[in-house]
């Protein structure tokens, strides 16, 4: 059995401008999905209209097996962001914007998951520092 993480941007670009439904029709077919808290929590904090809100509320309860990131995730996560972003030379902003996606990799990595994304600059950071499996929209 393969396992995938969906990332935000896809389903963001799915439910907003109706982006990828055959590739997530395959990867149905794939892989078993589970989701992010990480995931839940940004999708959540982002909708803004009550469609959007249905939609994710909608999402969550249907979520029946939700991975986390464990406190050892957490603390991984800020080695890898420090590194990334000193070799990147990164404000304090985009160090912070970066941490929920090293979270959502490091969780997957810990499952053996291969994370979907279309967020490929951060995401090809992350499949080369975490050897996290990661595929691209």
């Amino acid at each position: 059995m393969r396992w995938a993480i969906l990332d935000t941007t896809v389903y963001i670009g799915h439910w907003e401008r109706g982006l990828y439904e055959e590739r997530l029709a395959a990867l149905r077919k794939a892989y078993v999905i589970r989701h992010s808290a990480v995931v839940l929590s940004e999708l959540r904090r982002g909708a803004r209209t009550p469609k959007a809100q249905r939609l994710v509320e909608g999402l969550y309860r249907l979520a029946a097996v939700r991975w986390e990131p464990t406190a050892e995730d957490w603390w991984e996560a800020g080695r890898v962001i420090r590194t990334v972003a000193d070799a990147q030379g990164w404000d304090p902003t985009k160090r912070r914007d970066f941490q929920n996606d090293a979270l959502i990799a490091l969780t997957a990595r810990r499952h053996g998951a291969t994370v979907v994304s279309a967020n490929r600059v951060d995401f090809e950071l992350h499949s080369h520092e975490l050897g996290v499996s990661t595929l691209l929209l």
